[in-house]
């Protein structure tokens, strides 16, 4: 597997990164354990997880294997900013919080420090300075290596690194979003600014919770039983039947069933092998459910799409832009 610096920073990180989000939830310890185990073999370094991942029971098992490791192989990320408890101030980017959370992470993780602190949303109520001077105390302390975002709008984004440079403080040196060949919105914005300012580029959802695994077809009516899209549409998560189940999904899907035919390789493949080969992605995160979906995603790094396939995935997935990227677009050439 390929190295890659985080962003403009010195941290060389594998170009895929193991997403911990299943653990303990719909994957047992042990198999967890397997996961990290196999995904170290192959050459990952990178480990992404968060305090509200199984309220701390994820952060536990990535921890408890960490500890049998050589910890300064591994890259290890976590969040904080929703709720880990009922109390006014258990979630959100407030002083309070996040001095509490990183305390709770650091137990959690056996660890001294924390290579990569991600605030996992934006909080539209705790002023940014106060969370970013909070963030760059913890990066003074050596409680935190590097900082990041998630989940961030461009403008926000723009703003928070706007502060931080005003102040002298750490910046964020990453953003975690989601990208996938049917969500490509982050293309109008945030991936230019990305790339303009310098911050790595941290893929979620690469496979849209399976839509982009081969295993939901036009022909079918309903989702699987038991399926991450059946459960999606009992609790209304993004990645639902009632979403997706639109002739726009169905031509990309086709389009990803013929490639995966053509190059003898799994949907789930050329779909990630689709993000590595996107100059501005760092590093798509791998999250699987069972051992089988984890080692075919990692041969994703094994190969590579052609120009031309390339080209058709793009036109068959590409989405009108919105005013003004239309616009932008139309008279700028950009």
């Amino acid at each position: 597997m390929k190295y890659v610096s985080l962003g403009n920073s010195g941290l060389k990180v594998s170009e895929l990164c193991m997403g911990s989000m299943t653990f303990g939830r719909e994957t047992d310890e042990q198999t967890s354990y397997t996961m990290m185990d196999e995904f170290s073999a192959a050459g990952g370094n990178f480990i992404d997880t968060a305090n509200v991942y199984s309220r701390g029971t994820s952060e536990e098992i990535v921890g408890k294997w960490l500890k049998r490791q050589r910890r300064e192989d591994y890259v290890v990320a976590t969040k904080v900013r929703f709720p880990m408890g009922d109390g006014p101030n258990e979630s959100g980017l407030g002083r309070a919080h996040i001095m509490q959370q990183v305390e709770a992470s650091l137990k959690r993780l056996q660890t001294d420090y924390i290579d990569l602190y991600q605030v996992h949303c934006q909080d539209p109520i705790t002023p940014l300075e106060e969370s970013l001077a909070t963030l760059n105390y913890l990066v003074q302390s050596g409680k935190v290596r590097y900082i990041g975002a998630s989940n961030f709008t461009p403008s926000m984004l723009q703003k928070a690194l706007d502060i931080s440079k005003a102040h002298g403080w750490e910046p964020f040196v990453s953003l975690q979003a989601k990208y996938n060949l049917l969500t490509r919105s982050s293309e109008w914005e945030l991936l230019p600014l990305c790339a303009r300012e310098g911050l790595g580029f941290m893929v979620w959802g690469p496979l849209l919770g399976g839509w982009l695994s081969g295993r939901y077809t036009r022909d079918m009516q309903a989702p699987p039983k038991n399926s991450r899209v059946e459960q999606a549409e009992e609790e209304g998560w993004f990645e639902s039947w009632q979403n997706y189940n639109t002739e726009a999904t169905w031509q990309v899907i086709d389009t990803l069933l013929e490639i995966a035919k053509e190059t003898g390789r799994s949907p789930a493949q050329v779909s990630l092998n689709w993000l590595l080969r996107k100059c501005e992605v760092t590093s798509p995160i791998i999250g699987a459910r069972r051992l089988e979906h984890l080692r075919d995603n990692l041969s994703a790094a094994e190969w590579s799409l052609t120009q031309e396939q390339m080209q058709r995935l793009n036109t068959a997935s590409s989405i009108p832009a919105p005013y003004p990227y239309d616009m932008v677009q139309q008279n700028c050439g950009c």
